[in-house]
């Protein structure tokens, strides 16, 4: 049972929402030294680390085509048609993303236009300890497909048994792509920073992780290598009024909850009442979960608040800006209008999380850490790079050339404004 918290004082909403974290000076450690043993030795670190940490040291770290081939055959055609169900809405959604070019006249001679281009190499992370995320192969390599991206690696760690899930191995031949190494952790986002003889160095990196993963992201940036976005462990907010169904609020939060140990569930309502309700429902449900020692764990970082109005809980769900936020409540639609801060956001007593997690179409990939302050989930824009043009004719710069001048001199750069001067020296020469 999770003991609610009432009416919580503003100056305790800052501890009420961190997250579980581990030692953040020991994990940059740990990351460093693997970044130069990888760096150092390349394939070898890449082994050792693989086997350290769950699996075993293959020689071969690529994954052959008769390995995919057989791991295709291995999935039943019902799994088959809803991994092309959710490839549909996810490809249409992300392909309504798509900007086109659009030509501006700022002044009269002067046009400026942006163009999106792809990232050249991408590395997909792609989390497969205890629970294979295949759909997150669908979540990035749709995008990275539809932007163009000329070079897509994946790595993903394998089993005890040096093997890679079957599921990921189909999903990832089903959208084409065949450069997949079997890699891990921390170990596999170095690979993908620094390149070793079989792992290519890529532009930028995407997917989610563990804390492990996210702190080796995040030391990806120090070296020059960019990322979608601090992805860590998963977690939910659910916003709820009296009207919510208990028995649905209880397991979405088992949902997220089963995710990993360091995953975090928030329930935040103006009902005490529904608080009662979800906690006798959590323990029903959690009673015949599978992974239910995981989830169980996870429920020790949850939060369960009730506030006495609906604009405090609104600004407790804007402050704590969750990766995943449900609304169910009379006013539900009222209350999206009022999300500031969140990664993504489900409205409706039927919109479970997880259908964004696998089929709606939306992008799982998500900030969380409070990070949905500054950063928006994977996209189609996520994969590529805008460049901007701008073509400047003799009258444009007529136009525009004297007000150049005064700025550039009044910063103190006279060879910028130089460069103006002499151009219209020309044209008032050529006059």
């Amino acid at each position: 049972m999770i003991t609610p918290i009432v009416n919580p004082e503003k100056c305790t909403w800052a501890k009420l929402q961190e997250r579980p974290a581990v030692n953040k000076v020991t994990l940059n450690e740990l990351v460093a030294s693997i970044y130069c043993e990888v760096e150092q030795t390349g394939d070898e670190a890449v082994r050792n680390y693989n086997a350290s940490f769950g699996g075993i040291s293959e020689s071969n770290l690529l994954v052959d085509e008769a390995t995919i081939e057989k791991a295709s055959k291995a999935i039943p055609p019902t799994l088959k048609s809803a991994i092309a169900l959710a490839a549909s809405n996810i490809q249409k959604f992300h392909e309504s993303q798509k900007v086109p070019v659009t030509f501006v006249e700022t002044s009269k001679g002067i046009t400026c236009w942006q163009k999106q281009t792809p990232i050249e190499k991408v590395g997909l992370y792609i989390p497969g300890g205890t629970a294979p995320l295949f759909s997150t192969v669908l979540m990035l390599g749709i995008p990275a497909k539809l932007a163009g991206c000329k070079e897509i690696v994946l790595c993903t760690p394998t089993n005890a048994n040096g093997e890679i899930a079957p599921e990921i191995l189909y999903t990832a031949n089903f959208l084409g792509i065949k450069t997949i190494y079997k890699a891990g952790g921390i170990q596999a986002i170095a690979a993908l920073v620094k390149g070793t003889d079989s792992i290519p160095a890529v532009n930028k990196i995407f997917g989610p992780g563990n804390q492990y993963v996210t702190a080796a992201k995040t030391y990806a940036q120090q070296a020059g290598v960019a990322i979608d976005m601090p992805a860590g462990p998963s977690e939910l907010l659910v916003l709820a009024d009296e009207t919510a169904n208990s028995t649905f609020i209880a397991a979405d939060l088992l949902s997220q909850a089963e995710h990993g140990a360091d995953s975090q569930v928030v329930l935040v309502t103006t009902s005490s009442t529904l608080l009662a309700a979800v906690n006798e429902e959590l323990v029903k449900q959690l009673a015949v979960l599978p992974r239910k020692d995981t989830a169980a764990k996870a429920l020790n970082n949850a939060r369960f608040i009730s506030f006495d109005s609906e604009s405090n809980a609104m600004m407790f769900v804007n402050k704590y800006a969750p990766e995943h936020l449900i609304l169910i409540g009379k006013n539900e639609r009222e209350w999206a209008n009022q999300v500031q801060n969140a990664g993504s956001v489900f409205i409706g007593k039927y919109s479970a999380e997880s259908c964004g997690d696998y089929a709606s179409g939306t992008n799982h990939t998500l900030p969380t850490a409070g990070f949905a302050k500054a950063y928006s989930g994977v996209n189609l824009a996520s994969f590529t790079k805008s460049i901007t043009f701008q073509e400047v004719s003799d009258v444009g710069l007529q136009a525009i050339g004297e007000a150049v001048e005064l700025m550039a001199e009044a910063e103190g750069l006279q060879a910028h404004k130089n460069a103006i001067t002499v151009r219209l020296n020309s044209l008032n020469n050529e006059n």
